[in-house]
């Protein structure tokens, strides 16, 4: 019975993969994932998968009831044939029946991978940091309750009264002894750890409105996500700039309202400084993201961006990803100037993100060539 209903819940997650990878195009562009991140599984609305369930016969059964109605009254009130709760009408169309599916996080990475063809990522760093972890290798006599192997002491129990003769098929009880008692063991062992940093830059001038911040934080969940999968430890930094860049949490870059013009240098040299101060390049994988509608306060402000790029990011980063969201009140004409300076530099990634719909390709730009 165990192994049937563990094939079932097996071919079960298979469909809902499936339905997960049809749909993750409209997921990924409607947001739909973001707002129900638990901790760390995602709830994802599978529409039309049918789950067995009771029905009741449309044939007439006795049975028995509580209470003081009369046969024949309406539930609920004296609505008509055609009243439904509340007095409402009666609805033509087919109601919608949406079953919600937790999955993981990791799952939705490989789900991703797989759908965008997205290869595994190489470490860069030289792994020197080590993450210590203590590892079940076997079982003892002694130790504490807590790790009390429940299994194995019964069964000592069992074969110390079958050897006795005090064991009974026809009322099989075991009671251990404290000599039945095993206890699980344990050994810290030590593993390199790849770690990895995404520093986020986004330009929060007035030209970028909710709707342009709302493709950057969509965007960014699924670049976590995916980084995730690839490094067992993954920090995220954040900067807001406009013709000042500060560092500012997770909830304030994707919230604040900003107005004035624009530095992008400003946004850099802070990138620099933190990799700088937390983050050195032999031991860590970094991966700047910069978001913006193209603007600039001047050429000479993209040029000091452009040295900027060359001394003191590109030489200690893996890969540089520069995203231009759209905006109507934008020129866009920095990503033009970045693809002049750096169009044979394969550290340097840009993308054009026109509206929601383009997330997806972005993504695939960005992490495409396995950063």
């Amino acid at each position: 019975m165990s192994l049937k209903i563990d094939q079932d819940h097996s071919r079960f997650r298979n469909i809902v993969r499936g339905r997960i990878r049809q749909n993750l195009r409209k997921y990924i562009s409607q947001g739909e994932l973001i707002g129900r991140k638990g901790k760390d599984l995602v709830s994802i609305p599978i529409p039309q998968i049918e789950i067995p369930r009771f029905r009741y016969s449309d044939r007439q059964q006795g049975g028995a009831g509580q209470g003081d109605g009369n046969p024949g009254d309406p539930v609920g009130g004296d609505q008509g044939d055609e009243q439904g709760e509340g007095g409402r009408k009666a609805g033509e169309g087919a109601g919608e029946h949406v079953l919600e599916v937790d999955v993981t996080l990791d799952e939705l990475a490989a789900i991703l991978g797989e759908e965008l063809e997205l290869p595994d990522i190489r470490d860069k760093g030289k792994s020197k940091i080590i993450n210590e972890k203590d590892r079940y290798t076997g079982i003892r006599r002694v130790g504490p309750e807590s790790l009390r192997h429940f299994r194995r002491t019964y069964r000592e129990a069992l074969k110390r009264q079958i050897s006795m003769g005090s064991y009974s098929a026809d009322r099989p009880i075991v009671v251990p002894i404290p000599d039945d008692k095993r206890f699980r063991s344990w050994k810290t062992q030590a593993e390199p750890v790849a770690n990895a940093v995404i520093i986020y830059m986004m330009d929060v001038s007035g030209s970028m409105g909710d709707e342009q911040k709302e493709i950057v934080r969509i965007e960014s969940f699924w670049i976590d996500t995916w980084l995730q999968r690839q490094y067992k430890g993954l920090e995220s930094r954040y900067i807001i700039h406009d013709a000042v860049a500060r560092e500012v949490d997770r909830e304030t870059f994707f919230h604040t309202r900003e107005s004035g013009g624009t530095m992008i240098s400003s946004a850099y040299k802070l990138c620099a400084q933190l990799i700088d101060d937390h983050y050195p390049p032999e031991e860590w994988n970094i991966y700047p993201f910069h978001f913006s509608d193209g603007d600039n306060w001047s050429m000479d402000d993209t040029l000091h961006c452009v040295e900027l790029l060359k001394q003191k990011v590109l030489p200690r980063v893996n890969m540089f990803a520069y995203g231009q969201v759209e905006s109507p009140y934008g020129s866009g004409q920095f990503i033009k100037d970045l693809r002049d300076h750096f169009s044979k530099d394969e550290r340097v990634i840009t993308s054009e993100i026109r509206d929601k719909d383009a997330i997806v390709g972005s993504i695939k730009e960005f992490l495409g060539k396995g950063a």
